[in-house]
């Protein structure tokens, strides 16, 4: 074997690490628009990932998913693959908290003001005047047949709530 077979690398390997950098491309294809922007790339590979999410055509969707593995090739995939890496520990950390919010925010607008009262025992510390506010909005826009914006408040606020309590 010469030093320069050492050097090289086999067209398999090639299309091995090419096939590795579309994933990395259709894993960002999958983040929300602010996710994204969190992502170090370069503007032409943002401007192609924005376009693959206006594509219907599964073809058109095929070619445009090529053409991001390829502007991948000469992206920093190190730095994105941390980002990344650091959103999904991120989502794996606050998935317990999202269904301790989750049954909780259910609780509250189904039983009413006698659950307040045991959630209220339960955790003195949390923003009474806050957490009854968004219960009114958020009840309020189910009684009036509204988009569920306030229950996605009341949602947040405890995920957030559970999520600092832990941390303490």
């Amino acid at each position: 074997m010469t030093e320069y077979d050492d050097l090289s690398k086999s067209k398999t390997q090639i299309k091995k690490e090419m096939h590795e950098l579309q994933r990395l491309g259709e894993q960002l294809t999958e983040l929300s628009k602010a996710r994204l922007a969190k992502v170090p790339m370069g503007e032409t590979l943002r401007e192609a990932i924005m376009t693959f999410a206006r594509i219907k055509s599964n073809e058109a969707r095929r070619r445009q998913m090529q053409y991001i593995g390829k502007l991948m090739r000469s992206a920093d995939h190190q730095a994105i693959s941390a980002v990344l890496n650091r959103f999904k520990e991120r989502d794996q950390r606050h998935l317990p908290f999202e269904k301790m919010a989750e049954d909780w925010r259910n609780r509250l607008l189904g039983e009413g003001t006698g659950t307040q009262g045991d959630f209220f025992n339960q955790y003195p510390d949390v923003d009474h005047q806050q957490l009854r506010q968004l219960l009114r909005d958020a009840s309020r826009e189910i009684k009036n047949g509204k988009p569920p914006t306030n229950q996605r408040k009341l949602f947040r606020y405890l995920r957030d709530f559970f999520s600092q309590k832990a941390q303490d």
